[in-house]
């Protein structure tokens, strides 16, 4: 086993990774690990922008009220507060930096609208490829720094922790087979989300949750996982993929038809097809469960040149498909997007462990509530990718004598195993705990997920092996949560249960080993709380 000594490891190379290096750079050695390439990640994928009050009419007050309403009461103020307000400078730094938004013939920014906002705030580059040009800038930023280090196709397995105290990173070199160890002094976790376990989901292949599985054993505590979000618009065609069909398509004015060409959202809710994503995608799911038929986007009342230029790459993947964007209806079904719980952290991305820090998807800073406002997420990658190293830089480096005890191999006799169990995963989440629920589904999920469990935890040093408990330990997550929360809130809907409970008004926490416990909601009504948190 090869040994590596840096002052920060961080795991993951989405946009929240990118920050989190490229800040911690300033302040001593870096390494970046990714079990794939670099540029390859869910911020990569965003299509739709990143949220900021900039606008002349807008402010961060009015960007907090949104957030706080599509989170249904169950954001954390004080972390929103952070978000709206540092966010604004983090753009305008970003836009400082070079960053290419897009911008009209005057060189103004052009602002979009989404699903949520009472104001155009959505900032967008290369039309609907805001995401892919973010991480490419930060990327190129990345590489050009002698202090980080980069580990591509490289898995981190193991977190180190003794006595409360992470030491850093077990990883396994996919390439060379060989097992690594980072020492640190700070380790954080920027590993995306969890949306692939879905069998239908809008997220590569590698968002499988390795982030939540590694901080559960490392007995981290994780909040509110019951609360997955499930974007309203991806293209539904049959034996094919799911593919985003951007919030913002919604934003420039595209409708919602059902099977017999009905605008149904103008009688669900007063912003129509602009409602936050939970309303929406709820609608649709109801909506082809009534009618056995898909709903369809319309932009065929629209200016078609200006959609071609605004939604380039979505024009050109509907076209493989002998779909005209600007013309044609375009059929769509909600799929799993987001994942809105996660590692618990205060708001300068702490974990419960010492020097165990975590941002962007994988954590549960308390910004998203019971359900994410459209383009917040990268915004929350700029603003707590930067904020967590305020406090990383100030640890001192803990000697940590040894290795770890269990080095892992790849065993054939796993891989073919392993896509069997990860398939009926998929389909179990999807029948049992996707857009709607029942304690009745939750609870046959959990028996059958607890067995794959016991067969599999036992950790016998194979990666593959290893890879089957991490999966049904994220499943067992959510459905436990899920259960456990007897309300329909947000992206959470159980039909046992329809309606919203003040009871539950809390953050639902899961620690290995304890019982289920639950967290207030932090409120203030300050608009300075730095130092509160």
């Amino acid at each position: 086993m090869k040994q590596y000594d840096y002052d920060f490891v961080v795991v993951g190379s989405g946009l929240a990774g990118l920050l989190a290096a490229y800040h911690a750079s300033a302040h001593g050695t870096v390494a970046l690990i990714s079990k794939s390439e670099l540029d390859i990640s869910n911020s990569y994928h965003a299509q739709g922008g990143i949220a900021a009050a900039i606008g002349r009419d807008d402010s961060p007050d009015y960007h907090f009220a949104d957030t706080l309403v599509a989170g249904r009461n169950l954001c954390d103020h004080d972390a929103v507060r952070i978000l709206v307000e540092e966010g604004l400078s983090q753009v305008r730094k970003m836009i400082g930096m070079g960053v290419p938004f897009d911008r009209d013939s005057a060189g103004e920014l052009i602002l979009g609208l989404e699903g949520g906002h009472s104001q155009r705030r959505i900032l967008h580059a290369d039309g609907d490829a805001t995401g892919k040009v973010m991480t490419s800038f930060m990327l190129g930023e990345i590489l050009k720094i002698k202090n980080i280090t980069t580990y591509e196709s490289t898995a981190a397995i193991h977190l180190m922790v003794s006595e409360n105290y992470c030491f850093g990173v077990q990883a396994l070199d996919f390439n060379s087979g060989e097992n690594l160890f980072f020492r640190s002094r700070a380790t954080i976790l920027a590993t995306g989300g969890l949306s692939r376990i879905y069998e239908r989901s809008t997220n590569p292949n590698t968002a499988t949750g390795d982030g939540f599985a590694l901080a559960w054993e490392a007995g981290a505590q994780l909040a509110d996982m019951e609360f997955v979000q499930f974007h309203p618009t991806a293209l539904s065609v049959e034996g094919e993929e799911a593919y985003l069909i951007s919030e913002a398509v919604r934003g420039e004015g595209a409708y919602l038809l059902d099977c017999q060409g009905n605008r149904f959202m103008i009688d669900l809710h007063p912003m129509a097809e602009l409602a936050p994503r939970d309303v929406v995608a709820s609608a649709i799911f109801n909506k082809i469960q009534e009618t056995k038929a898909p709903v369809s986007l319309s932009l065929g009342h629209l200016n078609p040149e200006i959609i071609r230029e605004r939604f380039p790459s979505i024009a050109q993947k509907l076209h493989q498909f002998g779909l005209d964007l600007t013309r044609d209806p375009i059929p769509v079904a909600p799929a799993a997007h987001y994942t809105v719980g996660g590692i618990r952290t205060d708001c300068w991305g702490r974990t419960n462990i010492e020097a165990l820090f975590a941002c962007g998807e994988v954590a549960s800073t308390g910004v998203m509530g019971a359900n994410r406002l459209a383009s917040n997420s990268l915004l929350e990658c700029l603003v707590f990718g930067e904020r967590l190293v305020q406090k990383a830089k100030e640890l001192p480096l803990h000697p940590f004598e040894g290795m770890p005890g269990n080095p892992y191999t790849f065993s054939a006799a796993y891989n073919d195993q392993f896509l069997v169990i990860k398939n009926e995963l998929s389909q179990l989440m999807g029948d049992h705990a996707g857009i709607v629920r029942t304690k009745e589904g939750l609870t046959l999920a959990l028996i059958r997920i607890e067995a794959i469990l016991q067969e599999f935890q036992s950790d016998y040093g194979d990666y593959n092996r290893k890879k089957i408990a991490d999966l049904a330990t994220v499943c067992h997550l959510i459905c436990r949560s899920a259960l456990e929360r007897e309300e329909s809130r947000g992206g959470h809907i159980r039909t046992d249960f329809p309606d919203e409970d003040d009871h539950y008004l809390h953050h639902t926490l899961q620690r290995k080993g304890e019982k289920i416990t639950t967290e207030p909601i932090r409120t203030t009504a300050s608009h300075h709380v730095k130092s509160q948190c």
